[in-house]
C-alpha cells in the first residue's frame, strides 16, 4: 500500500500522541508529534507538512474550544493550504459547526473509532492536496507577468537542413525528454524551443526562459529557485522561481554553457529530484517541468577542459537539435528575406519593392549572425530606405566594420586578442551608434556576455 502524506498531531496527552501515531503511521508517509501547541509554527517551517491533527483544548481551560481555534488561525495564518482536524474529549455539534466556520476541515470527538478517525484523515489530506494545486496555480499566475517572453516569430525554412530539423523537433516534442538545442548565435535557438513546446502536450501550460549568461552567480538561485523575503539584504518581497514559475509547462535555459561549476552542480539536483528549495525556506517543493537549454558553445569540449560536468551534459541531452548556420541553409534566405520584409514594412507604415538585385545581395551575403543579423538588417533597412524600393546597400556594412577592426588590430603589429576584441567591441558600438543590444547582436554575444567585456575594458 503506498503512503502518502504528512501528518503532525498536537495533543498535551501523551497517551492520545501515541495511538494516534500508531493508527496513522500504518497509513501515511510521515507522523510527527508533540505536546505543545507552540511548536507548531517551527514544524511548520521545516517539514511540508499535509494535515494537522489539533486538540481544541490544553491547559488554560478545560472545555470551551477557545484555544483551539486560537491554533486554528495561527496555522492558517503561516500556510492556508494545510487541513486542520480539530479533536475533543467533549463532543459538542455546535462547537463542531464553529471549527467548520473558522477554516477547519473537519472536527472529530475523543475517544474516536478508528476507522472514523482514517476516513477523516484521508479525507482531510485530499482536500489539503487539492488546496496546494490551487495555490501552485495561484502562485504561477501572479510571476507569470514578470517572466513570459514575448511573442514568437514564426519558424521558417525549407531547405533540407532544417526539414532534417523540424523532422526531428516533431518527433522529440512529444516526449517529455530533455532537449538541448545547439547552433551558432542568431540561428534561432529560442525559436526552436517555442516550437518545442507549441507542439508538446504542454503547450497549454507556461513556457519560461532564463538566459543563463545574463544571470550573476549570486542570483543564480533566486532566479531559478526563488527566495522568501528577508532571505537576504535586497529580498524586500517573496519571488517565485523560474523552476515553479514553469510547474507543468516547460523552462528553457539559454547559453546553459556559461553557468559556472558551482552553478551548474546545483542545476543538477533540481534535475534529479525534481524538487527545489527556495532561499530562505526549509520547504522543498515539488516541480513537474520539461526543461529545453541551449547553447552555442561546444559542451564535449568544455566537458574535457573541465569546465562543464558531464553528469549534468547527460541530463540535459536526451535529445541534440544542432541548427545550421544560415550560410548551410542559403535556400532559405529569400523565404527569410521576404518573411522579414513583410513584418517590418507593417510595422513602419511603409511600402517597398524588393529589387532583384537586392535579393542577390541579400543571397550573397554570408551572414555571421545568421537569422538575427538578417532580421536586424532588413528592419534597419526598412527604415533607412528613401525611395519606394528596398535600399539594402545602406546596411550591408556590419562585416566591413568588423574586417576594419580586426586590419587596424594587425596593422597596429600586435597580436594582442584582448587589443583585437577591444577594437573589435568599439567598431561595432560606433556602427550601432552606442546601442549595446545591437552591437552584441552583430558580434554573436549575449547582452550580458557584452557587459561583462564592457566592464572588462572600461568602454
Amino acid at each position: 500500500m503506498d503512503k502518502h502524506g504528512t501528518i503532525l498531531i498536537v495533543d498535551d496527552n501523551t497517551d492520545v500522541l501515541l495511538a494516534a501515531k500508531l493508527l496513522l503511521k500504518k497509513h501515511h508517509k510521515k507522523i510527527i508529534t508533540t505536546n505543545n501547541p507552540f511548536d507548531v509554527a517551527s514544524l511548520l517551517d521545516s517539514h511540508p507538512i499535509d494535515v494537522i491533527l489539533l486538540d481544541m483544548n490544553f491547559d488554560r481551560d478545560a472545555i470551551s474550544g477557545q484555544e483551539g481555534f486560537y491554533w486554528l488561525k495561527k496555522i492558517h495564518a503561516q500556510d492556508q493550504s494545510i487541513a486542520v482536524v480539530l479533536m475533543t474529549a467533549y463532543s459538542d455539534v455546535q462547537l463542531a459547526v464553529e471549527a467548520i466556520k473558522n477554516g477547519a476541515t473537519d472536527f472529530v470527538a475523543k475517544p474516536w473509532q478508528n476507522d472514523q478517525l482514517l476516513t477523516v484523515i484521508a479525507t482531510a489530506l485530499a482536500h489539503a492536496q487539492d488546496k496546494k494545486a490551487l495555490n501552485q496555480l495561484s502562485r504561477q499566475t501572479q510571476g507569470l507577468s514578470q517572466a513570459l517572453s514575448s511573442p514568437q516569430s514564426e519558424f521558417l525554412g525549407q531547405s533540407d537542413a532544417m526539414l532534417q530539423v523540424f523532422d526531428t523537433l516533431e518527433k522529440a516534442a512529444k516526449t517529455d525528454a530533455n532537449i538541448l538545442i545547439t547552433g551558432e548565435s542568431g540561428t534561432g535557438k529560442e525559436l526552436t524551443a517555442h516550437a518545442i513546446h507549441a507542439q508538446s502536450p504542454r503547450a497549454h501550460m507556461p513556457f519560461i526562459s532564463l538566459d543563463m549568461g545574463a544571470v550573476s552567480e549570486n542570483l543564480f538561485e533566486s532566479e531559478l529557485f526563488g527566495h522568501k523575503k528577508g532571505a537576504f539584504t535586497d529580498a524586500k518581497a517573496d519571488r517565485i522561481g523560474r523552476f515553479e514559475l514553469a510547474h507543468g509547462g516547460s523552462l528553457f535555459l539559454d547559453e546553459v554553457a556559461n553557468m559556472p561549476l558551482a552553478q551548474q552542480v546545483k542545476l543538477l539536483a533540481a534535475i534529479q529530484n525534481r524538487q527545489i528549495t527556495p532561499i530562505g525556506s526549509n520547504k522543498v517543493i515539488d516541480t513537474d517541468i520539461r526543461l529545453i537549454c541551449a547553447t552555442n558553445e561546444a559542451l564535449p569540449e568544455a566537458v574535457a577542459n573541465g569546465q562543464f560536468r558531464q553528469d549534468l551534459l547527460y541530463r540535459i541531452n536526451t535529445i541534440e537539435i544542432r541548427l545550421p548556420p544560415l550560410r548551410e541553409r542559403q535556400a532559405d534566405i529569400p523565404l527569410l528575406v521576404q518573411h522579414y520584409v513583410d513584418i517590418y514594412q507593417q510595422k513602419y507604415r511603409r511600402d517597398l519593392t524588393l529589387p532583384p538585385s537586392a535579393m542577390r545581395s541579400l543571397c550573397a551575403y554570408h551572414w555571421p549572425g545568421n537569422v538575427r543579423e538578417l532580421a536586424h538588417t532588413i528592419e534597419r533597412a526598412v527604415i533607412l530606405s528613401e525611395g519606394s524600393e528596398l535600399a539594402i546597400h545602406h546596411v550591408l556594412v556590419a562585416e566591413k566594420q568588423t574586417k576594419d577592426a580586426q586590419n587596424e588590430a594587425l596593422q597596429s603589429d600586435t597580436f594582442d586578442l584582448e587589443i583585437i576584441e577591444q577594437r573589435t567591441i568599439r567598431a561595432a558600438l560606433k556602427h550601432h551608434q552606442g546601442n549595446v543590444s545591437h552591437a552584441a547582436k552583430a558580434l554573436g554575444l549575449t547582452r550580458g556576455a557584452m557587459y561583462r567585456r564592457l566592464e572588462k575594458y572600461g568602454l
